[in-house]
């Protein structure tokens, strides 16, 4: 059988069988799902972070490889780390971003704050070793997105070569929240009417600021560059 047949019956059979959902309290692995069927993981309420280097694409254009590489390395391990310590799944690289997941108890808060402590990574350790290492000519930027919705997860690909696709409207804003570079740190008004003051507010005064998002039916949005207080 030709290779177009197999794919035009497998692709027949994904859109006809129907699906088969399962309501998890944990975020799935790739073991927890079934590949080659119409199955998937249901997050009744679930936050995800997006960390992404801001600019990068004219990092690796103006500087040598091994310094472009340094930085990815250095900003997905401080974020990776940070994610994982506020009890963050990390469920995808992306290139230049880490996706990270959370669900469970204050899970707004705690993935705000993690962001928080991303920014503060960034200015604290990020920057000052690589001026310390190669001077102050190039500053490392980075956008952090967080938005809130169920979520569900299923397995794609192939066998031996596969991945876990991630749908629900916080996996996509999350990332687009990326894409605005007027502050490091942007969360949509569910994250932020749920967030915890903790992370609202230093004393009196508001830590973020509202923006209207033109390109989302005028949604608010709010955007911060604040730290957290340690990492």
């Amino acid at each position: 059988m030709a290779l177009s047949d197999d794919l035009q019956t497998e692709v027949s059979d994904i859109f006809k069988k129907p699906w088969t959902e399962q309501t998890g309290l944990v975020v799935p692995t790739a073991a927890d799902l079934v590949l080659n069927s119409n199955y998937a993981k249901l997050l009744e309420s679930a936050t995800v972070l997006y960390a992404d280097l801001d600019g990068s694409t004219n990092m690796v254009d103006t500087l040598s490889w091994q310094k472009a590489a340094e930085v990815y390395k250095s900003y997905l391990r401080c974020a990776s780390k940070i994610i994982k310590a506020e009890a963050g799944s990390i469920t995808a690289y992306d290139g230049d971003r880490v996706m990270g997941v959370f669900v469970g108890e204050i899970m707004n808060t705690r993935a705000v704050r993690a962001a928080m402590r991303i920014n503060r990574a960034v200015e604290e350790i990020i920057r000052p070793a690589y001026a310390a290492m190669y001077g102050s000519s190039f500053v490392v930027k980075h956008v952090i997105g967080i938005d809130t919705s169920p979520l569900r997860a299923a397995r794609i690909g192939v066998v031996g070569d596969n991945d876990i696709v991630w749908v629900g409207s916080a996996a996509n804003h999350a990332a687009k929240l990326c894409n605005l570079n007027k502050h490091p740190l942007w969360v949509t008004k569910a994250v932020y009417d749920i967030m915890h003051s903790s992370v609202k507010l230093v004393g009196t005064t508001e830590m973020w600021t509202k923006y209207t998002w033109n390109t989302f039916d005028n949604s608010d949005i709010y955007g911060s560059n604040y730290r957290w207080g340690s990492i």
